[in-house]
């Protein structure tokens, strides 16, 4: 799990500098104190970093060894905080894990994520790398960068807003989505429709693709382009959706119309066991083909899709992925299955709506 530590700045009054501790100490690991604001902070029962005497972890603004290494006759728990500016500082990083610096706070006022990316390659989780960030929007990058991320982010911030905002990023826990087995009752050929093919910026496994469907509460797991076959390379980073009227689940909140996607939009890959992570559309291919309708049922409820009739077209089974082509009934896919409506892709559980 990612740390997030919150600074609030000095020069805040006190009754607005309370409601931003009140909403921090709702959301961050460690609440970061100036010595004058020692005593308020540590009274929001948060562990405190700073550089006062007391704090749970002391924060070191290092330049030179006898900094820990003073620091250390007084506390256990060392933050060392470094400038990063060139490769130099960079190995500052590496001699503070050396002398016994649990943590690494990185500030870094120019390039951000070239020198994270090297300095997690070379730390080996010596030492906890907190990078310091201004914005959600570098808190999203400092978390993602080199696929392991940063351990957390210091943010400091006179804004209850951004600080929700940087720990709905930070402190985001994955996403799991139920899914049920639903029995084929019948396959149709259909003629000639507009299909899509989503193109993500990620690479599937087996066994992973996106829900999508021809109802909002009935989505059919379709399998990214993964399995091997003598005609076509496999293309794992992508997943032929079906038609482009189709529902698909972008996050666990919300549906769009396969129609509406595009290159930068975010939507979310699901596996046969629920499992879920975010990534980002590279391109989406709309072309004619020909189309095929399937119909299932689950728990009494009948439910369709329409996808393109093409053998590396393949629907999540439990135990792998089948054809669509081969599919036929008493067959059992997995299926994503929900009672409610939906209004502008948003779930509404009081409305009835009629999906045929």
């Amino acid at each position: 799990m990612k740390e997030l530590w919150i600074e609030i700045p000095e020069e805040l009054a006190t009754t607005p500098k309370k409601e931003l501790l009140t909403a921090a100490s709702k959301t961050a690991d460690l609440l970061v104190a100036s010595s004058k604001d020692f005593t308020l902070v540590k009274a929001f029962n948060r562990p405190v970093a700073g550089t006062s005497n007391g704090v749970d972890i002391r924060i070191v603004e290092f330049k030179d060894p006898k900094d820990i290494l003073s620091a250390k006759t007084v506390s256990e728990e060392i933050a060392a905080r470094i400038t990063i500016r060139s490769g130099e500082d960079e190995a500052k990083v590496i001699e503070a894990a050396n002398l016994g610096a649990r943590y690494t706070i990185l500030r870094c006022p120019n390039w951000k994520t070239i020198p994270l990316e090297n300095i997690i390659a070379n730390t080996k989780k010596r030492s906890k790398i907190i990078m310091e960030v201004s914005n959600p929007e570098e808190a999203k990058l400092a978390i993602e960068t080199l696929q392991l991320g940063a351990d957390g982010v210091f943010f400091k911030t006179s804004s209850i807003e951004d600080v929700l905002a940087v720990g709905k990023i930070v402190k985001k826990s994955p996403t799991r989505i139920e899914l049920t087995e639903a029995e084929v009752v019948s396959t149709k050929p259909l003629g000639t429709g507009a299909r899509v093919c989503v193109d993500t910026c990620e690479l599937m496994r087996p066994k992973e693709g996106i829900l999508v469907g021809s109802q909002s509460s009935g989505l059919f797991l379709v399998e990214s382009e993964t399995i091997e076959n003598p005609h076509v390379e496999p293309r794992p980073f992508r997943v032929n959706a079906g038609a482009v009227a189709s529902y698909m689940l972008t996050s666990s909140e919300r549906t769009r119309y396969l129609s509406e996607l595009k290159a930068g939009d975010e939507v979310m890959i699901v596996d046969s066991e629920g499992n879920t992570r975010t990534t980002n559309v590279c391109r989406v291919k709309i072309e004619w083909r020909p189309m095929i309708l399937i119909e299932a049922t689950s728990q009494g409820r009948k439910f369709k899709s329409i996808l393109q009739n093409a053998e590396t077209v393949r629907l999540v089974t439990t135990d792998a992925s089948k054809s669509i082509t081969e599919i036929k009934p008493g067959d059992k896919v997995l299926m994503r299955t929900e009672m409610g409506g939906r209004h502008f892709g948003t779930k509404v559980d009081e409305e009835s709506v009629i999906e045929r």
